[in-house]
């Protein structure tokens, strides 16, 4: 399988993607655990059915010693006794938003406020920004069929 054009050669998308990573080393130098981090862009890409995402950040994941268990436990966080109780909002808050949608009301009042008990303002911040960031990735890779298995941690480092 072979995507349908080169996002990194196409002079638009290439554009575009480097203000999307410049926006994600903003995010990932906020106080917001970087293990937190990964489940959230692991959840958002499982949802969106982006295989290249979740390749790349299951990887990234296990390499920074995220541990098998709770990798193949993220999407039925709800059940999994593996994840923290702020771990377990940020998944909620990411299902949510991602499935965004689904809801005519948006994200719940009762989600946003199970994450405010967890988080701070800045982290909320980030929280809000890793989300919607995941989710443009997610858009432009399942758009352009970017084929997925093939990411080796630290690629885009």
């Amino acid at each position: 399988m072979s995507a349908r054009m080169n996002l990194f050669t196409n002079p638009t998308t290439s554009g575009t993607l480097k203000h999307f990573v410049a926006a994600g080393q903003v995010i990932a130098k906020s106080s917001l655990p970087s293990a937190t981090q990964e489940l959230v862009k692991i959840r958002a890409s499982q949802i969106n059915g982006c295989g290249f995402c979740t390749d790349m950040h299951t990887k990234e994941a296990a390499a920074a010693g995220e541990s098998a268990v709770r990798l193949s436990l993220v999407a039925a966080w709800r059940e999994a006794t593996v994840f923290t109780d702020a771990e377990r909002a940020a998944l909620e808050l990411t299902e949510e938003a991602t499935r965004i949608a689904d809801a005519a009301g948006g994200v719940p009042d009762e989600v946003w406020a199970n994450a405010v008990k967890h988080y701070d303002e800045e982290q909320l911040g980030a929280l809000v920004s890793l989300i919607a960031l995941i989710n443009a990735f997610n858009r432009a890779n399942v758009i352009v069929q970017q084929p997925a298995g093939d990411y080796r941690p630290g690629q885009f480092a």
